[in-house]
């Protein structure tokens, strides 16, 4: 019998609500749920597999990869250092990446000393260590994957609720395309990215900024064809310039850029003159509200086409550009973030704190753009000349208590849902990370399931040999700041 859960009530119309009870089939039963087939999701999966576990993994769309690729952000960044010289989340995403870039659906880029600026985002730095992907052949990728690794997956398949007995979840409540259905669960990995299941199981959240609640801004990413490159390329090396602020300002003078942001960001994909374009912030957006969410996609296809007609018109290199893709998927940088026994701080990382849990790391620095004026980041300072970023370690620890939930024992959270300060959010939200922290939710939940206990009571060595054995990095010595 299906009831009502602990879920997320915020979007309820006051002293209006239906009791709404069915029965649903039982269809098996399995080891672990992984709800979210994105990095984190992907990576989870994949870790409990090889441990013989029986797993199903879950994924709203049509394909796995997440923001990768049904959101066309066609990066995995975070995961080595700027130089591009030292892998800093390895294990699975390492291989992954290296099988890709084999397989022709990836490039790990090297850095070149005689570029400026490089193609993969005209900065030098994360922009150029990211493993540039092309998302069309990712996702078919992702399907061999999976099937080599005897991973159970649904696709367009979504985890709506759950079934608890006391602080346990017994049952994964999914809805697809066959109607309601559920499976029995030993162990649950939320990979949503939003906290959908820990919020659903009535898990402690919180989400957006601590004054208002407000989010930083989504994009909904867009890829082009037939950009003239060698004129690009020869724009920005003559006038410095590579996210054209200069051009934007100029423009809105002249009222022909009606955006709030103020920067473009172009970046190449597998080929010359394909361009995944991360201009967009769209302000106002909750990732949680389903109507929302659906003002973002339409908002964002209109501001696509605007942008795409302002670039063919001013922007050097992008007379001819075409458009090939726009995303499916609307890319939300931030949502809701479990509150767990432990949180990253940004004083952890300003300190260099390091953990006796750390699982994984990431490259990535501070990048969380204010929720209102979306080309503006808090963490750097802008009172200073020049301006310069909030000093951190090279690479950010990343705990595995962050990832624990409370009160539900049989659940772990990997990937942005974490428990962080929320200016800590930016380094360890991007996909390398991500990747790395569903890894070890995955492993962790071996101990889970073979062990019957809560993942709040892991063996912590125990499971970072368990990483050291399948080459996951979760040691790490350069103290250098970046």
């Amino acid at each position: 019998m299906m009831t009502t859960s602990n879920s997320d009530k915020s979007k309820l119309v006051p002293h209006q609500t239906l009791l709404y009870r069915r029965d649903v089939p039982l269809q098996g039963s399995f080891n672990v749920v992984v709800c979210g087939g994105g990095p984190a999701g992907i990576a989870g999966a994949l870790a409990a597999r090889r441990e013989g576990l029986r797993v199903l993994l879950v994924e709203g769309q049509g394909q796995l990869g997440g923001v990768a690729t049904s959101g066309l952000v066609a990066q995995w960044l975070g995961g080595r250092t700027d130089d591009t010289k030292t892998w800093v989340v390895g294990g699975i995403f390492r291989r992954l990446a290296q099988e890709a870039a084999r397989a022709g659906c990836a490039i790990i880029p090297q850095t070149n000393h005689r570029e400026v600026y490089q193609v993969h985002g005209w900065h030098k730095g994360q922009n150029e260590a990211g493993v540039v992907l092309d998302p069309f052949e990712l996702a078919h990728f992702l399907d061999g994957q999976m099937a080599a690794a005897g991973v159970e997956i649904l696709l367009h398949t979504q985890a709506v609720d759950v079934n608890l007995t006391g602080n346990h979840i017994k049952q994964v409540i999914l809805f697809n395309k066959s109607g309601f259905f559920a499976v029995n669960v030993l162990a649950v990995i939320d990979a949503t990215g939003d906290g959908d299941i820990a919020a659903r199981s009535g898990c402690k959240m919180v989400k957006g900024r601590p004054s208002d609640g407000l989010m930083t801004p989504a994009t909904l990413e867009f890829h082009v064809d037939n950009v003239d490159q060698d004129i690009l390329s020869d724009y920005i090396h003559a006038h410095k310039t590579p996210r054209f602020q200069e051009l934007v300002k100029k423009l809105r003078q002249g009222g022909d850029w009606p955006f709030d942001y103020e920067i473009f960001i172009s970046v190449q994909l597998l080929e010359k003159g394909v361009m995944m374009i991360n201009t967009s912030r769209l302000t106002g957006i909750d990732g949680t509200d389903g109507k929302s969410v659906t003002d973002g996609m339409i908002r964002g296809r209109s501001e696509t086409q605007q942008l795409l007609e302002i670039m063919r018109r001013h922007f050097p290199g992008f007379a001819h550009a075409r458009l090939k893709a726009v995303a499916p998927l609307l890319g939300v940088r931030e949502t809701r973030r479990i509150v767990a026994e432990v949180m990253l701080t940004v004083d952890d990382l300003r300190g260099g704190k390091t953990f006796t849990d750390t699982i994984g790391y990431s490259a990535y620095g501070w990048d969380l753009p204010d929720p209102i004026k979306p080309s503006y980041q808090p963490m750097w300072e802008t009172n200073a000349a020049p301006v310069h970023k909030v000093k951190k370690k090279q690479v950010t620890p990343i705990p595995y208590r962050i990832m624990v939930p409370q009160p539900i024992g049989n659940l772990i959270c990997p990937g942005r849902a974490v428990s962080v300060e929320r200016d800590a959010l930016g380094p360890v939200r991007v996909m390398a990370p991500c990747m790395a922290m569903g890894e070890a939710a995955g492993e962790a939940a071996v101990q889970v399931v073979r062990r019957n206990i809560d993942f709040r009571d892991v063996d912590i060595p125990q499971l970072r040999e368990q990483l050291r054995r399948h080459e996951a990095i979760v040691d790490w010595k350069d103290n250098d700041v970046i």
